[in-house]
C-alpha cells in the first residue's frame, strides 16, 4: 500500500463514505442545486427553470440499496435487466394521472389515462398500462454503446423548438392580482404527493408493521438459501439450463432447518415443487417442476402463486401504502415486480403518479404476502411499504377522489402582500381547468398532431410523425434512429439503432418488420393500448384548451344561458331562468366525441370551426377502428383547490428540506426550524385537487407566468448556460 499515491487512497476513502453514508433522499448527482445567475432573472423567468433544467439532465435514482450486493437474499437480488435499466437517462417531461410532471424519454410516455373528469363510455382496465407481454422479451436498460455522448447542443437550443402554452391554447387567468417568481421542484422533495382514496381519507405511510399471521413462514425463509443456490433455482425456474432438480444439502440435518428450506423454495421460486432425498448418508432437499412448463406458464402468466399455500379465510389482496422517491408509478411498479418474480400487472391501483417528486398512494397485489413486501424495505431504496392490509378485491383506475399536495416554491420575489393575494385568489376563485404542458410533449412533434393524423384516418402521416427526424431534446440514440429510418426506410435497421426497444418507436419499428409497411395499422396496433389512445387524447386537450381559452374570453367568468352544467353524469344546458342558480365552478365544457353535446352559443359554433379545420366532422366521431372512436367527456372549467394553505419562510441553505416526508415523521425527525430572517423566501402551500387535474396549472395561476420549458429556456438562455 504503500506504494500507492496519497490521492488514490482519498479516493477510495470517499467512495466508501459514499457507499455507506444513506444519502438524505437519495439525491442524485445532476439534482444539485443550479447555481444563481450572474445577473438576477427579471420577474417570473426564474421560476420552472431550475427543475426544467435538472429533469431534462437528471440520472435515475438506483434502486437498489449500496452494499446489499453481500446479502443472501433472493427477493434482494436485482436482476441483471435492473441494473441495466437504472442506466437509462430521462429525457422529456410526462404526467400521470394527476396531472403531475415525471421525466421519462420524451416518446414512450407513461399514458395519463382519459383526459376527462367524468367519462362518457370511456373505460380503462390496469393492465391496459403494461406492455404487451406475449411480445418477446427485450433489455430494458442500455447497453454501453447506447450510452454514446449526447449531441453537444446545449439545452436551451433544444428546447427552442419546443412548444408554449400559446401553441396549446393556454392564453387565459382568471385572477387579477400581480405575479412574482420562484423556483419549483429545485428538489424533487418539494413537491410531495398524497393520494385521496375513495373514502376520502388521504394516504400517508405511517405504519411498518406487518399483519400477524401465523400461516406465513417465518423470516428464515429470505436468508437460509444462499445467492448460487438461488442462482440454480432460478435458472430451473425460468429453463434456462439443463438440470431437470437441484439439490440442495441440508447441513444441520433437523426437521425445522428441512421446513425453512422448504418454504423458502416454495415462496421465493413459484412452480418448482419440492422432496426430501437421502443420498449416500446425506440429507437433501430436491426441487424440480410439478408439471413442466405448463405450470411455469400458468405461474408466470397468471401470477396465481400455488394456489393451496394461500389461507382461505384470507382475502386474495394485499393492500399497502407506496412512498417512493423519484420514481413514477409504473417504474416503481416494475421494479417491486421483477424483486418478487411476478408479473406487473398482479398489481393494480388507483391512479398514477409523478416521477419528479414524493408521491404516496395505496397499492393492491395478488396474493403476496405482507411479509414478503415488507422485506422489500431492506433491500430498495427511494422505496418504503407499509400500512398492510388483506382485502378480498383489487384497486380500480379512477377509484380516488383526488390528490393532496404539499408545494415549495424556492427563492420567491414576490412580497408577502403580494404572496397572500395570489394565494386568497387561488383558494376562492381557483384556476382555470388546462391540460397542462406535459401532455403535448417536448419536442417539435407534439402528441395531439399524431392523434389528429389517427383521427383523420391518415396512417402514413402517423408513421412519419412518430418516425420522422426531429428538433428537440432527444436521446443520441433516438436521433440515430431516425436519421437511419429516413435514410432508407428499413424498420429493421432503424430497429439496430435503438437499444432501447420498449419506447413508442421501438415498438412501431417491431410492428413494421412484423406486419411489413402496407399494413401500418397492424404494426401502430403492437405499441400498448394506453400509449395509443395518449394520442387521441392529448388531440382532445389540445382542443379543450383552446375551446375553454375562446369561452372565456366571450364570456368571462360567469355562467350564461347556453352553458353546460352536470346533472349526475348527465350534461344540461343552462337556461335563462336558471342563471343565477348557478356559479362559474358548476360550468363544465365537453371533449370532443359522439356521446357529448355542446354549449348552445358561440362557442359551439367554434368547436365546428376547429374540427372542421382538422378535416374531422363533429358529427360523426366515430372511427373505423373502435379503439379510436372517441365518446368524448366533460370537464369543469374552473377549479377550485379545496384544503388550501399556505406560509412563507425563510432559510439561508437551498439544501435543507422545508418540510418532513412522512418517512422522516416514521424516523422521529423534528420538523425543520426557520430562522427570521434568510437570504431566501420560500412559498410553502398546500392544497388537494380531484383527480385529473394539474397541480402545475393551480401554480402558473399562482406566478401568473407561462410554465412551457420553450418559453423559460428562451427568455433566460444565459442563465441556463
Amino acid at each position: 500500500m504503500s506504494g500507492r499515491p496519497r490521492s488514490w487512497l482519498l479516493r477510495v476513502a470517499l467512495v466508501a463514505a459514499a457507499l455507506l453514508r444513506p444519502e438524505q433522499h437519495a439525491r442524485p448527482l445532476a439534482a444539485r442545486p443550479v447555481p444563481r445567475p450572474r445577473s438576477q432573472a427579471p420577474g417570473s423567468l426564474k421560476c420552472f427553470l431550475g427543475a426544467l433544467k435538472m429533469e431534462m439532465t437528471e440520472v435515475t435514482g438506483v434502486s437498489l440499496k449500496r452494499g446489499s450486493h453481500a446479502v443472501e437474499d433472493n427477493d434482494c437480488v436485482a436482476p441483471s435487466e435492473e441494473a441495466k435499466r437504472q442506466k437509462v437517462l430521462d429525457g422529456g417531461l410526462t404526467t400521470g394521472q394527476d396531472g403531475l410532471e415525471h421525466v421519462s424519454p420524451p416518446s414512450s410516455v407513461d399514458v395519463p389515462g382519459p383526459p376527462a373528469a367524468v367519462s362518457a363510455g370511456e373505460g380503462r382496465k390496469n393492465s391496459d398500462v403494461q406492455v404487451e407481454e406475449e411480445e418477446e422479451e427485450e433489455e430494458d436498460g442500455l447497453s454501453e454503446e447506447g450510452e454514446e455522448e449526447e449531441e453537444a447542443e446545449s439545452f436551451a437550443d433544444m428546447m427552442k423548438h419546443g412548444l408554449t402554452e400559446l401553441d396549446v391554447g393556454i392564453t387565459k387567468f382568471v385572477s387579477s392580482h400581480q405575479g412574482f417568481s420562484g423556483i419549483l421542484k429545485e428538489r424533487y422533495s418539494d413537491f410531495v404527493v398524497h393520494e385521496i382514496g375513495k373514502d376520502g381519507r388521504i394516504s400517508h405511510l405511517d405504519d411498518l408493521s406487518v399483519p400477524v399471521d401465523e400461516e406465513d413462514p417465518s423470516e428464515d425463509v429470505f436468508t437460509v438459501l444462499t445467492a448460487e443456490e438461488k442462482q440454480r433455482l432460478e435458472e430451473l425456474q425460468l429453463f434456462k439450463n439443463k438440470e431437470t432438480s437441484v439439490a440442495i444439502e441440508v447441513i444441520e440435518d433437523t426437521k425445522e432447518k428441512r421446513t425453512v428450506i422448504h418454504q423458502a423454495i416454495k415462496s421465493l421460486f413459484p412452480g418448482l415443487e419440492t422432496k426430501t432425498e437421502d443420498r449416500e448418508g446425506k440429507k437433501y432437499i430436491v426441487a424440480y417442476h410439478a408439471a413442466g412448463k405448463k405450470a411455469l406458464a400458468k405461474v408466470r402468466t397468471a401470477a396465481d402463486p400455488r394456489k393451496h399455500s394461500w389461507p382461505k379465510s384470507r382475502g386474495s389482496y394485499c393492500h399497502f401504502v407506496l412512498y417512493k422517491e423519484n420514481k413514477d408509478t409504473m417504474d416503481a411498479i416494475n421494479v417491486l415486480s421483477k424483486y418478487l418474480r411476478v408479473k406487473p400487472n398482479i398489481f393494480s391501483y388507483m391512479g398514477t403518479k409523478d416521477k419528479r417528486a414524493i408521491t404516496v398512494q395505496e397499492i393492491a397485489v395478488l396474493k403476496i404476502t405482507a411479509q414478503r413486501l415488507a422485506h422489500l424495505n431492506k433491500c430498495l431504496m427511494n422505496f418504503k411499504l407499509g400500512n398492510f392490509s388483506y382485502q378480498k378485491n383489487p384497486l380500480k383506475l379512477g377509484e380516488l377522489q383526488g390528490n393532496h399536495f404539499t408545494v415549495v416554491l424556492r427563492n420567491i420575489t414576490g412580497t408577502d402582500d403580494q404572496v397572500q393575494q395570489a394565494m386568497n385568489s387561488l383558494k376562492e376563485i381557483g384556476f382555470i381547468n388546462y391540460y397542462g404542458m406535459q401532455r403535448f410533449g417536448t419536442t417539435a412533434v407534439p402528441t395531439y398532431q399524431v392523434g389528429r393524423a389517427i383521427l383523420q384516418n391518415s396512417w402514413t402521416e402517423v408513421m412519419d410523425l412518430i418516425l420522422k427526424p426531429r428538433s428537440g431534446a432527444e436521446k443520441g440514440y433516438l436521433v440515430k434512429c431516425r436519421e437511419e429510418w429516413a435514410k432508407t426506410k428499413d424498420p429493421a435497421a432503424a430497429l439496430r439503432k435503438l437499444p432501447v426497444k420498449r419506447c413508442v418507436e421501438g415498438q412501431l419499428l417491431r410492428g413494421l418488420s412484423k406486419y411489413g409497411m402496407k399494413n401500418i395499422v397492424s404494426a401502430f396496433g403492437i405499441i400498448p393500448r394506453n400509449n395509443r389512445l395518449m394520442y387521441i387524447h392529448s388531440y382532445q386537450s389540445y382542443v379543450w384548451n383552446n375551446m375553454v381559452s375562446k369561452r372565456i374570453e366571450e364570456y368571462g367568468l360567469k355562467p350564461v344561458p347556453g352553458d353546460l352544467v352536470l346533472k349526475g353524469a348527465t350534461a344540461t344546458y343552462i337556461d335563462e331562468e336558471d342563471v343565477n342558480n348557478y356559479s362559474i365552478h358548476d360550468v363544465v365544457m365537453p371533449l370532443p366525441g359522439f356521446d357529448v353535446i355542446y354549449p348552445k352559443h358561440k362557442i359551439s359554433e367554434a368547436y365546428r370551426e376547429m374540427l372542421t379545420a382538422d378535416n374531422l366532422d363533429i358529427d360523426n366521431m366515430r372511427h373505423k377502428i373502435r379503439d379510436y372512436s372517441l365518446s368524448g367527456a366533460y370537464r369543469k372549467i374552473i377549479i377550485r383547490p379545496q384544503n388550501v394553505s399556505w406560509e412563507v419562510v425563510a432559510y439561508d441553505d437551498p439544501k435543507i428540506p422545508l418540510f418532513n416526508t412522512d418517512v422522516d415523521n416514521l424516523e422521529g425527525k423534528p420538523p425543520p426550524v426557520f430562522a427570521s430572517e434568510g437570504k431566501y423566501r420560500a412559498l410553502k402551500m398546500d392544497f388537494s385537487l380531484p383527480p385529473s387535474t394539474y397541480a402545475t396549472m393551480a401554480i402558473r395561476e399562482v406566478l401568473k407566468m407561462d410554465t412551457s420549458i420553450k418559453n423559460q429556456t428562451q427568455l433566460n438562455t444565459t442563465w441556463l448556460r
